[in-house]
């Protein structure tokens, strides 16, 4: 019955995805984060010291997050840890591992670790139930989520954790890591016959894209799914694996889809279509609404173009009804179009520092009287007032060189046109007209 019982635990670790038996079981295994993991950063100095105390990792999927918090956790010597799962896991969950840890340090002095994997799919009130048990160091907790945490977890949590961002794994780093899968005889698969074309290794890690993960997923099912030759021999090419990749979805979460929106909105300011383009299309097939798009296009096309081309705005607004008539996936050559308009166009933002200076004169100053001749005259107050409304039209050149700012401000310059684009005409305009 014993031997019964290993040959199914045996069978049981042999049945699991080759990415989680390759699971790093030390530090010297672990690939990537040389940023967060050099021998004196913060996280080492802390992890030596048995001092790391609450944090959360964060970073794009298949980058080693869990399985660092995991091996943290088992190598703090004379801890526990316990590993919950934000999606199968609750408040009743986590009051119930609470409870044992507090059990576990009164009894035997041990700490408990509670990693946390996808933590921000916990509501404000699940991760509220564990800030006590945070507070006061009955847990240290670690949790790991593809979401940005200043977006995705409550400022009580973040205000107790240490924040560590994970970046993708490089081609190089992946390609360390598939080798060691293809020749570990115990856990990955060292023990198949397999003819490797060289450099074939080298792409199925770039078309991972920095998921290690995903890059085992891939080697594994083209090892399992080719049919040896005749010497019992699989031979694995560019081609096999590219077959067996699956249909890569866009991603793009909640904490990217905020970088990805700046970048496409400096991009425009910075006059680079291509990268606006990019930026644009990656936002649309994550699912994101091309009209957040179209509103952004809107406010740059007053921010970042102006007076420059007061055609921008026209021609954005036209080809936001215009994707509204006839949606995608034709409503993406409007879309495209009007990309190509306001990242092209002339720049100027003198729209925007007249807006602001407007603004801070207003609250600043509130109280200036309007000169009388600005007035409305239905009102008796003014009729006493011997000065008179000049109509500009009556003038040659259609202008008058009457006042129209309270008598404190009219030296103020409010808007100062520039010399790009359509803006030096109308800076030419206002020059002669004051010139009369």
């Amino acid at each position: 019955m014993q031997n019964d019982f290993f040959d199914n635990l045996s069978h049981a670790k042999i049945a699991l995805p080759l990415a989680a038996r390759m699971r790093p079981d030390s530090f010297s295994e672990f690939i990537g984060q040389g940023h967060i993991l050099a021998n004196n950063s913060l996280l080492m100095r802390a992890i030596r010291a048995k001092n790391l105390g609450s944090c959360i990792f964060f970073g794009p999927p298949g980058t080693g997050k869990t399985t660092l918090a995991s091996l943290i956790a088992k190598g703090d010597d004379g801890s526990a840890y316990v590993v919950l799962n934000a999606v199968a896991s609750g408040v009743a969950d986590a009051k119930r591992e609470i409870e044992e840890a507090k059990e576990r340090l009164k009894m035997f002095g041990k700490r408990t670790y509670l990693v946390l994997d996808e933590c921000h799919r916990w509501n404000k009130a699940q991760q509220d139930c564990i800030l006590p048990a945070v507070e006061d160091g009955t847990i240290i907790f670690i949790g790991s989520t593809t979401e940005h945490p200043y977006i995705a977890m409550t400022k009580p949590i973040l205000s107790r954790c240490k924040i560590f961002e994970f970046k993708k794994l490089n081609a190089e780093e992946i390609e360390i890591g598939l080798k060691r899968a293809l020749t570990d005889k115990s856990r990955g698969m060292g023990n198949y016959e397999i003819d490797l074309e060289n450099g074939a290794l080298k792409q199925l890690a770039n078309y991972a894209n920095g998921d290690f993960r995903h890059a085992l997923n891939v080697l594994e099912l083209s090892v399992l799914s080719s049919v040896p030759d005749e010497n019992g021999t699989i031979h694995l090419n560019e081609q096999v694996f590219k077959e067996c990749l699956p249909n890569v979805l866009v991603s793009v979460d909640e904490g990217i889809h905020y970088d990805v929106l700046s970048a496409f909105c400096k991009s425009l300011r910075g006059s680079d279509v291509d990268a606006s383009l990019y930026y644009a299309f990656r936002l649309v097939e994550a699912g994101s609404d091309p009209l957040t798009i179209f509103r952004r296009l809107i406010a740059h096309a007053c921010e970042d173009v102006g007076m420059a081309d007061s055609n921008a705005l026209m021609f954005v607004i036209s080809a936001m009804t215009a994707y509204e008539k006839i949606g995608m996936p034709e409503g993406a050559l409007p879309l495209s179009h009007a990309i190509i308009y306001v990242a092209s166009a002339p720049k100027s933002n003198a729209v925007v520092l007249a807006r602001a200076k407007a603004q801070e004169i207003v609250k600043t100053r509130p109280d200036d009287n309007i000169p009388h001749y600005l007035r409305d005259r239905n009102y008796p107050s003014t009729l006493d007032d011997k000065s008179q409304y000049v109509y500009p039209h009556t003038h040659g050149g259609y202008y008058s060189n009457q006042k129209y700012l309270p008598k404190s401000l009219e030296n103020e310059k409010i808007y100062e046109p520039t010399e790009n684009g359509d803006e030096k005409r109308v800076k030419d305009f206002l020059r002669e007209i004051k010139s009369l």
